[in-house]
């Protein structure tokens, strides 16, 4: 039996191993079969991550934190959580191995997967010329015209970098302004590979066996015109993965995991949320490290409230030279 289980790997769930490892409570992260990290993965250059005043790459700042929560003695499991039950004082987690784990506490904290436009072309062509990573793929696109979709910052840093790569890159968005910060437009801007398509979502992507152009649909007249493309890079936001959770956690009418206040605490006693899978506005590393750290302090607090079950040995935990839970 286990303190607490945490699925997921990225700030927020490895926040809230190093929080747990250091209380001794000996965590155990679900992380991934295929990629742990979660989305900071797929960034390049993280500017905005206090400490790191030159920046850092994402994947480079999810390894740090990783040993740093291995170092306190935090279980990397590199499975996929394929089923909760969260009922009862015991949660049970079952692996993609089929091994089953359970514990006192549960953390969630899966993140968010891109959104998709959710058209036929799209799905067809995923893969041969659509993409939802600019730095998983953007080497295959050296010297072609490639379109990146959306107008946040997400979408800026994605087209910014594809110009490292591409000859042409065209930023389609349905607006006639950006929602990204300003700086990140700025650098948009300035840079002259890329073209703004306002006032345009994309119709359909055509191509057989790898994208040919997209057909765009003007959001103000309705007209519609073919842009000859290579690739299109779709970066229109994110979904909370709550796919686990439906029918055991209560959601918000956002989709997110509905917490108490600026506490962790979900409708089910001991299962705790954090991350982007509880954010639906900020969605930052840093503010998804924060809700990591409460995760952590009030699963603490509940294993403490039901003392010898839940607690860790304060004998155990006074020779790793840890503090006790109080």
């Amino acid at each position: 039996m286990e303190h607490v289980i945490i699925i997921g790997s990225g700030p927020a769930g490895f926040t809230a191993a190093i929080y747990a490892a250091r209380a001794n409570l000996k965590p155990v992260l679900v992380a991934s079969s295929v990629e742990t990290g979660g989305e900071l993965m797929n960034t390049t250059d993280v500017e905005n991550y206090p400490g790191f005043p030159e920046g850092i790459m994402g994947p480079d700042l999810m390894a740090r934190m990783q040993q740093q929560a291995e170092r306190f003695g935090t279980e990397v499991l590199y499975d996929d959580a394929t089923s909760l039950d969260l009922t009862g004082p015991v949660k049970k987690v079952t692996l993609g191995s089929g091994k089953t784990l359970e514990a006192h506490s549960l953390i969630y904290a899966t993140g968010s997967a891109p959104r998709k436009i959710g058209i036929e072309g799209e799905t067809r062509l995923s893969g041969y010329g659509v993409s939802y990573c600019a730095t998983c793929d953007g080497f295959f696109f050296r010297d072609k015209t490639i379109a990146v979709v959306g107008g946040g910052d997400s979408a800026m840093e994605e087209a910014t970098f594809l110009t490292k790569f591409a000859s042409k890159v065209y930023v389609i968005h349905r607006r006639e302004e950006l929602r990204a910060s300003k700086i990140m437009q700025e650098r948009a801007f300035a840079n002259e590979k890329i073209e703004f398509l306002w006032n345009s979502e994309v119709a359909d992507i055509l191509g057989e066996d790898a994208v040919s152009a997209v057909v765009l649909r003007n959001t103000i007249d309705g007209e519609e015109r073919e842009v000859a493309l290579d690739g299109v890079f779709v970066a229109i936001g994110n979904d909370p993965r709550v796919h686990l959770v439906h029918g055991q956690l209560e959601l918000t009418p956002e989709g997110t995991v509905h917490v108490d206040g600026r506490s962790s605490r979900t409708n089910v006693p001991g299962v705790f949320a954090a991350g982007d899978v509880i954010d639906p506005t900020y969605r930052q590393a840093v503010t998804a490290a924060g809700t990591g750290t409460v995760a952590a302090l009030d699963v603490e607090h509940y294993l403490a409230s039901l003392g010898d079950a839940g607690a860790p040995d304060p004998e155990e935990a006074a020779i790793d030279g840890l503090p006790e839970v109080e």
